[in-house]
């Protein structure tokens, strides 16, 4: 009998975990209430009204050098352009659940094709924003996106995250460290809009 008690939780475990492969929760799988906050920021799933906009954000002033944690606030939704070096499928993580199947999409964004990952931002498409796209008849696959964005210069709209979990290396908040794979912790995440310019 006890077997049988912990054959069923553990099938019954099993079985959550391969229903949130492919069922997110809103807000993703959190441990604390930080981790909470951050999730519910990245699962945005309204696109940002004209109000919501800070004009003064652009990709250069994104770039600019110095501790940038409170330069920009995450109620606020910025469009920047620039130039796309990668898009690539983004790890396993919380606010997706974990899931092995339903990753965000990250698109390094610079101001020329010879950036250094130092002088990148990054910008991510959730699994809930890949969903809205389709409903609107645009694919944003990372396939698709990785092939239409790569090589171009294009305009993105988003809401305005700093990525806590990102801030230890990010070469405006913790310069020269080796481990630093961007420029900021601030991200468009989710994005809402992609438009090619040339």
């Amino acid at each position: 009998m006890r077997h049988l008690k912990a054959t069923a939780f553990l099938l019954l475990i099993a079985a959550m975990l391969l229903f949130m492969q492919f069922n997110l929760l809103p807000n993703g799988i959190s441990f604390s209430g930080r981790m909470r906050a951050l999730n519910k920021l990245k699962n945005r799933a309204r696109p940002p009204q004209e109000a919501d906009y800070d004009t003064q954000v652009t990709l250069n002033a994104l770039l600019r050098p110095g501790n940038d944690r409170t330069r920009w606030v995450e109620t606020s939704a910025a469009r920047v352009e620039g130039y796309v070096v990668a898009v690539k499928d983004g790890s396993i993580e919380s606010a997706n659940c974990y899931s092995f199947f339903q990753r965000d999409t990250h698109r390094g964004l610079a101001l020329g094709k010879d950036a250094t990952p130092g002088e990148r931002v990054e910008l991510e498409v959730t699994p809930r924003t890949r969903v809205w796209a389709r409903e609107q008849g645009w694919n944003w696959s990372t396939g698709a996106l990785k092939s239409e964005l790569v090589g171009h210069w294009c305009q993105f709209d988003g809401w305005l995250l700093f990525d806590t979990g990102h801030d230890e290396e990010s070469e405006n908040t913790n310069p020269g460290s080796a481990k630093n794979w961007r420029a900021t912790a601030w991200e468009l995440h989710p994005v809402t809009s992609v438009k090619v310019i040339r």
